[in-house]
């Protein structure tokens, strides 16, 4: 670093940088700072000068190679992150568990889709980061469902493998899992249909009431996946009795997904503006129904 040499003026009072022990970066007073020490001379001035300002030029060097440092960690992490996700996506295809299982996955944008063979209901799935570059896939309900590891391996996890079931690819058409629209006919169909299963599970009479305008898809894709689940649970001798006040399911639009099952009705909100993602799945059904310990 150059130095020039400075001639000591009384007035005004020269700034010079002072850098503490503690490595804070302080202005004081020529006047009242260093002058008042008892150095007259401007070279000893020049010279304490000349040092305060490379204290403070390489103090602020640090301070910025600091900053640098840390943003540039922050940059890595989000790429490795961003990497793991996409690096282990799996493929749209169809697959086959070691236990038998078969099924689809899909994607709809960012979301990938999976569905059961002989099964009604789509789930969608969210990603992420575990170690060794793994991606997991839970559902709504936050239960692994899938686990693909760096180079491509799926492990899945379900009721019938709950340690994990290692996948394969199978060959055969991939169907589109985005939900599909009815008519009013065939709607009105669905719905009285569903009522007749509903009521001979549980031993009653069982309304059904669907409302809704913006995604008439989404709807019906409740109402099957609702009905279902309500099945499901009336076929198990310990889950059936959570069953005894159903009276009514109602399906209906919100700003956001939700499960309730109160003073007799089972109520699925479902969410258009999120896509089929906007639909709770029979999990979160279930634990609306029957409450965890």
């Amino acid at each position: 670093m150059n130095c020039v040499a400075l001639p000591m003026v009384e007035k005004p009072p020269l700034p010079v940088t002072d850098v503490g022990t503690s490595g804070a970066i302080g202005v004081r007073s020529a006047g009242h700072g260093f002058a008042s020490l008892g150095i007259g001379t401007v070279g000893l001035t020049t010279l304490t000068l000349c040092v305060a300002l490379m204290g403070a030029s390489a103090a602020s060097a640090q301070v910025l190679t600091g900053q640098e440092r840390g943003n540039a960690q922050v940059e890595y992490s989000r790429q490795i992150r961003s990497q793991s996700v996409t690096r282990t996506t799996p493929r749209i295809g169809r697959y086959s568990a070691a236990t038998g299982q078969g099924f689809v996955l899909d994607q709809s944008g960012s979301q990938v889709l999976l569905r059961f063979d002989r099964s009604n209901e789509t789930w969608v799935l969210r990603p992420s980061s575990a170690p060794r570059g793994d991606t997991i896939y839970r559902n709504d309900a936050g239960e692994q469902v899938l686990r693909v590891n760096a180079s491509g391996g799926i492990t899945l996890y379900s009721s019938r493998s709950p340690g994990g079931s290692p996948v394969s690819t199978e060959s055969g058409p991939v169907p589109s899992l985005e939900p599909q629209a009815l008519g009013p006919v065939q709607l009105f169909n669905l719905m009285t249909r569903r009522s007749g299963l509903i009521s001979d599970a549980v031993g009653r009479l069982v309304q059904i009431n669907v409302y809704g305008d913006e995604s008439e898809a989404l709807c019906v894709e409740a109402l099957i996946v609702a009905t279902d689940t309500v099945i499901r649970i009336a076929r198990s001798p310990s889950a059936k009795p959570f069953l005894e006040r159903l009276r009514v399911i109602t399906i209906i639009e919100g700003n956001r997904s939700a499960v309730t099952y109160q003073r007799g009705e089972l109520r699925v909100v479902v969410d258009p503006s999120r896509g089929v993602a906007g639909r709770p799945s029979s999990a979160r059904i279930i634990r609306a129904i029957i409450p965890e310990d």
